[in-house]
């Protein structure tokens, strides 16, 4: 692609697409039940990869489109389909090797609310995704993701001062009344770094995204809806979406993404990008400043996630109770893992950090305690504190987003959220003997609808049941 610079009415255009799926896995067994919901197939994972993920790789859309792939479907991915996983990686090492700038960023590696977890576990969250980009794609990202857009000033001088260079945000995050969201800005960070963010054009993202009609025709998308975006001057339009609705949520989306990319645009003289590509020839000229605790997917900030909001209106008080009896969870797990780091004077989240290393299978755990000085423990020792950093992966698992997305807490996906709590008590029972049970089922017992027949203690019982069967 030609070199921007001293371009003077250029049009650019860059998609954005979020892959994303939560963990689906039953931690006890490792592997992810039968959801009959997504008959004919096993899970709604597999159904997305025959209707999304698999056709976008087929069309070689990865290679010209602006992504990001959470941890775990990437890592799903690897195992279930490797060709599909393979046609992502190579796509997005075309699209460097053509460029000097991959299509694919990172992402957080569990899908949590940053805002909403402490300053530790952003920084394990990010790091964790860092590593995991590129154990897949074989570079350091420049750019990240962050779930739902969710973000705080914390959140992005952590990602600064791990090399990240841009994040994309709503237009509604910025503090600027007057923004333009066809350039890019510079957030000046208290630590001393700045950060560039792209905001997504809001209209046109909701059009792809909720307006089936939008996207019937990608000619007729361009010539009718952005081309107009253009008339007051050059600069980049980018659409950000989840990256499903190209073939799973929206039927031949995918061959829309493919026509729009490789058709439409060069019919009218649009340059296709992505914020990576652009940065570099169009650095910020323009600072601003966001709005703390906000995100794309929740005009109230990030209320959707912790209590009541028209969004989901009438269920502030269980995702309350809920998110209290995580919160205070997690408050208990890392006392217990900060104990035993400290009883052996090892900075407890440099070690949680480095896990990835063993998680991602770089290290062995023996090689990683070795790099800690930790060589000598005695053999229970070890497996306590193996256990115990098993413990605190699921700390982080179980605040997954989507436990708290939707208006019923007896969906799969807060059970499986309860599910992960209900692993890390029982390491934590296992490695130290203290027993957490009692106490996470009396916070549960707050967890209740009108509505909705079960408790959320009852969700507890029912899957401690089935764990111990």
């Amino acid at each position: 692609m030609k070199s921007f610079r001293g371009e003077k009415k250029l049009k650019a255009l860059s998609v954005h697409a979020h892959f994303y799926q939560p963990p689906r896995e039953n931690p006890f067994t490792g592997e992810i039940p039968r959801e009959l919901e997504a008959t004919p197939f096993h899970d709604f994972n597999e159904k997305i990869l025959a209707e999304c993920y698999r056709p976008n790789a087929l069309l070689g859309n990865f290679e010209f489109i602006s992504f990001n792939v959470g941890a775990t479907l990437i890592n799903w991915l690897r195992r279930a389909d490797p060709i599909t996983y393979q046609r992502i990686i190579a796509q997005d090492r075309d699209a460097y090797a053509r460029r000097g700038v991959g299509t694919a960023i990172a992402q957080p590696y569990f899908h949590v609310i940053l805002p909403l977890a402490n300053r530790h576990e952003k920084e394990t969250q990010v790091y964790w995704g860092i590593r995991d980009f590129v154990r897949h794609f074989g570079r350091k990202p420049e750019g990240m993701w962050l779930p739902e857009t969710a973000v705080d000033y914390e959140t992005l001088e952590i990602l600064a001062t791990n090399g990240i260079k841009y994040t994309i945000l709503a237009p509604w995050q910025a503090e600027e009344e007057t923004l333009n969201t066809m350039q890019p800005y510079q957030v000046k960070l208290s630590n001393g770094y700045d950060i560039s963010v792209f905001f997504y054009h809001q209209e046109l993202s909701s059009e792809v995204s909720f307006h089936d009609q939008a996207t019937a025709n990608a000619h007729e998308f361009v010539a009718d809806k952005v081309l107009k975006h253009y008339e007051d001057g050059s600069g980049l339009i980018l659409i950000a979406t989840d990256g499903e609705l190209y073939g799973h949520h929206k039927k031949f989306r995918d061959w829309f993404l493919t026509y729009l990319l490789h058709s439409a645009c060069k019919r009218f003289n649009i340059e296709v990008t992505t914020p990576g590509e652009w940065l570099r020839e169009h650095p910020p000229r323009t600072s601003t400043r966001i709005k703390e605790n906000t995100s794309w997917s929740c005009h109230h900030g990030i209320m959707r996630w912790m209590g009541d909001c028209a969004c989901t209106p009438g269920n502030g008080e269980w995702k309350q109770k809920l998110r209290l009896a995580f919160n205070n969870l997690a408050s208990f797990l890392d006392d217990v893992y900060v104990a035993e780091l400290s009883s052996h004077g090892i900075n407890p989240w440099k070690m949680r950090n480095a896990y990835i290393e063993v998680l991602e299978g770089n290290l062995t755990l023996g090689e990683l305690l070795k790099e800690f000085s930790l060589e000598s423990l005695k053999t229970e020792e070890e497996r306590r504190l193996e256990i115990l950093l098993m413990s605190q992966l699921e700390r982080m698992r179980m605040f997954t987003s989507c436990g708290w997305f939707f208006d019923r807490f007896n969906r799969i996906e807060t059970r499986n959220n309860i599910s992960y709590a209900v692993h890390a008590i029982m390491l934590v029972k296992r490695a130290t003997g203290i027993d957490y049970h009692e106490r996470f089922g009396q916070d549960l017992q707050e967890v209740i609808r009108d509505d909705i027949e079960v408790t959320g203690e009852e969700i507890y019982l029912e899957i401690l049941a089935n764990a111990l069967d």
